[in-house]
């Protein structure tokens, strides 16, 4: 389908109704999906259980299926001042993960024109945006 074959206006239309389709699809995705993590929550919990009970942190099932328990931990603050200040006085920005707020970048970039971090790349595109009508 080339661009220049269909009017603007169908062309609207149509992304509208394949836009609609695509949430739709997405709904019953998301409910048929719900379901199923409910399902693999109460497995996990019969499987963590059974692990529990029998002082292991790993089996086999006759099948030949492995499973295993592992801690997984995951850290949060409520304080990034306080967090921040440890990293700046221990040196370990690693702490961190490597990935830049767009916003707050995009706002420094404006407020100092003349400060090019080494290394920084911008990709940008331009998007469209299709509002229904209010008919």
């Amino acid at each position: 389908m080339e661009a220049t074959d269909i009017p603007v206006d169908k062309a609207v239309r149509m992304y509208i109704k394949v836009r609609e389709t695509k949430r739709e699809l997405a709904q019953r995705f998301k409910e048929e999906e719900e379901a199923l993590n409910e399902d693999l929550d109460k497995l996990d919990a019969i499987i963590q259980q059974h692990l529990v009970n029998s002082g292991s942190k790993s089996g086999t099932t006759m099948d030949g299926h492995q499973f295993y328990r592992q801690e997984r931990r995951r850290y949060t603050t409520s304080d990034w001042v306080a967090l921040n200040k440890v990293i700046m006085e221990h040196e370990v920005p690693d702490l961190l993960e490597k990935r830049i707020h767009q916003g707050n970048m995009k706002q420094f970039l404006e407020d100092n024109p003349d400060i090019l971090p080494a290394g920084l790349r911008c990709d940008s595109q331009y998007t469209v945006t299709v509002r229904r009508s209010k008919k």
